[in-house]
């Protein structure tokens, strides 16, 4: 008998009760919120925080369980690289025969294109940013067009030389994503940027670029995670540094505020 599996699946069912008694929670103190778009809107204005464009669609999620991704033998072979990993597959550190070409053109189309024909699943990845001091690209994986916002088990990280070529990439997957709730109502873009302004977070003079709805690792396990429907909020504050801020799209609440300037973001 496999303790293991079973232990596992006991924590995600008392986890899906008490995601559950959570969700009624919420709805009820929802229904004794009396808040003002306006007064929000006002005080965002007084401060010389930009914030065009947001979502204003009424959008509904569920929370997700994912596993990790076992790379197979068959598929590995089929990497035209030197490819190491460790015992159960669970990445690969991928070392090219000759560095590529990562960004000759502009918004690292090279790259991008490699991703698509070479490396494994590459069309569940999307670009995220371009880290000047560490020389490397990252690219998050997605799941129904939704970004895995920060998931070091979901991601593409492409090391470059001196010159920006690639000369190698790590990459870790998650799959066999399933519901693990009812659909309901997430909080907006604009309350979910509310959470970010009243705690101080959002600056002053700030310019949010760009807001996306995605998911988040709630509780991350040794082989599974429950992942919880995120706003991510790309922001450039007024000395021109740039922040990835996170919102936990159900409760409000501020999951990671992540500074760190970088040469090419993710705008879109």
């Amino acid at each position: 008998m496999d303790w293991s599996r079973i232990k596992t699946i006991f924590i995600i069912a008392f986890l899906i009760l008490d995601l559950f008694l959570l969700s009624q929670l919420m709805t009820k103190s929802r229904q004794f919120e009396v808040k003002s778009d306006a007064t929000l809107e006002e005080n965002l204005k007084s401060d010389g925080i930009v914030y065009d464009g947001l979502p204003k669609d009424v959008a509904t999620d569920h929370y997700m369980s994912a596993n990790t991704y076992i790379f197979t033998e068959e598929e590995i072979m089929e990497i035209k690289a030197k490819v190491e990993y460790p015992e159960d597959r669970s990445s690969i550190h991928v070392t090219l025969e000759k560095p590529i070409v990562a960004n000759k053109k502009q918004d690292f189309v090279e790259l991008n294109d490699y991703v698509l024909t070479h490396v494994l699943h590459g069309e569940s990845y999307g670009f995220w940013n371009y880290d000047k001091e560490e020389n490397t690209v990252t690219y998050y994986q997605k799941e129904d067009d939704k970004t895995l916002f920060m998931n070091r088990s979901a991601n593409l990280v492409f090391e470059l030389n001196e010159v920006g070529e690639v000369i190698s990439y790590d990459q870790t997957m998650l799959d066999t994503f399933k519901p693990i709730s009812e659909k309901e109502e997430v909080y907006p873009a604009l309350r979910a940027l509310e959470s970010l302004y009243s705690k101080g977070v959002l600056k002053p003079g700030s310019t949010v670029l760009n807001a996306e709805l995605g998911y988040h690792s709630l509780v991350s396990m040794e082989a599974t995670q429950v992942l919880t429907p995120t706003w991510h909020f790309l922001v450039k504050n007024k000395d021109n540094s740039i922040e990835n801020l996170l919102v936990n799209a159900f409760e409000g609440q501020i999951i990671q505020a992540q500074q760190k300037p970088t040469e090419k973001t993710k705008l879109e």
